[in-house]
């Protein structure tokens, strides 16, 4: 009786492993992973980027097909400083995909990811210019792309951390949601919700139906709506409205205009606050505003002038680290315009402003 019963067990765990070590190579017979891996890589390289990974992609089956992948690195070409490094990744795929016909992504999971801000921008700086002519394009994602335990980093200084990511899939005409929570520098919550529909109508990319909701811990919160348009290069515009509230300071109206460039003008961005004791009406060149931001960063030391854009801003109370300043009236750009005689001692009073350190 033993021995039959021996010979029993070792006979189905056999017909077990066989059934396993089937089912095993049945799938990666019928994934691929190769070819999903191949995908990747080949997209990455048309970008000018190269993707490694540390072990090949393995096929799981259950709670739905997908690909484990383990160590992944994302670099410019030639470049020495990766722009990602992830501790592992996920590509969940359609169970259409086991037919082997269709090499399609429905889902992208991505643990632990570094971004280097420095690496990015050297790669974005070496990218070939884009034809004048070329119409504008949405770069179409139809995997929806999940990111847990990010940061964002610029050399070794932390910039983000335990960032999350969720987005749907990126196609003409469907709207677009996005959501972001992240720790800044100093370990305040950040969070952001983003969605509209992006459109490409005639030779412009158009985004619709504009909803972006930001925080800032319990501090600030910002709601804008709008819509926003892209011909190309410069010739782009935006028009966003909505409120800005800050716990200290109160409510304000704000609003942000962008205006294409044109022969005479470059592109402009209008930016609005009105609220309790604080006023800005400034317009602002971005492109100029970035060049003059970067000089603040320059290795040979930081290059100080005058940021570029015109307006006038009143602000009654601006803590800027442990200096609070008062009364504070900036004009930039444009001649002021004299004041009323009944509000001539109260404008003077505020040109010159106030300023206490902090107890």
């Amino acid at each position: 009786m033993r021995r039959w019963l021996r010979v029993t067990l070792l006979s189905a765990a056999a017909v077990v492993a066989v059934v396993v070590a089937t089912a095993v190579i049945s799938l990666y017979v019928m994934l691929q992973p190769s070819r999903f891996t191949a995908m990747l890589q080949s997209q990455a390289a048309e970008a000018g980027l190269q993707l490694n990974l540390a072990s090949p992609a393995s096929p799981t089956l259950f709670p739905r097909p997908a690909l484990e992948l383990q160590g992944l690195t994302l670099s410019a070409r030639g470049a020495t400083m990766p722009i990602l490094l992830a501790a592992r990744g996920r590509l969940q795929l359609p169970w259409r995909a086991l037919l082997g016909n269709e090499t399609v992504i429905s889902r992208l999971e991505i643990d632990s990811p570094r971004v280097d801000l420095d690496a990015l921008q050297d790669w974005i700086a070496a990218l070939p210019p884009r034809p004048e002519e070329a119409p504008p394009e949405i770069p179409r994602i139809d995997a929806g792309v999940h990111i847990t335990r990010g940061s964002v980093v610029r050399g070794n200084q932390m910039l983000l951390s335990d960032v999350s990511l969720d987005a749907g899939s990126l196609i003409s005409g469907q709207p677009f949601p996005l959501s972001l929570s992240a720790k800044g520098a100093d370990g305040t919550p950040l969070q952001m919700r983003l969605s509209a529909t992006p459109r490409v109508k005639g030779d412009a990319l158009q985004l619709n139906d504009i909803a972006l909701h930001f925080s800032q811990g319990a501090i600030m919160t910002l709601q804008l709506s709008g819509q926003a348009r892209w011909h190309g290069a410069a010739d782009a515009s935006l028009s966003l409205a909505g409120t800005l509230d800050h716990a200290d300071a109160g409510s304000y109206n704000t609003s942000f205009v962008l205006t294409p460039a044109n022969d005479v003008d470059p592109l402009l961005l209008a930016v609005k606050l009105d609220g309790p004791e604080n006023h800005a009406d400034l317009r602002i060149p971005p492109i100029a505003l970035a060049d003059w931001w970067s000089q603040l960063d320059h290795p040979q030391g930081p290059r100080l002038s005058v940021p570029p854009g015109s307006g006038q801003a009143q602000i009654a109370n601006l803590d800027i680290g442990g200096m609070n300043v008062e009364g504070l009236t900036i004009q930039t750009g444009v001649e002021p315009e004299p004041p009323a005689a009944s509000e001539k001692a109260t404008t003077t009073k505020a040109a010159g402003g106030k300023s206490t350190k902090k107890p």
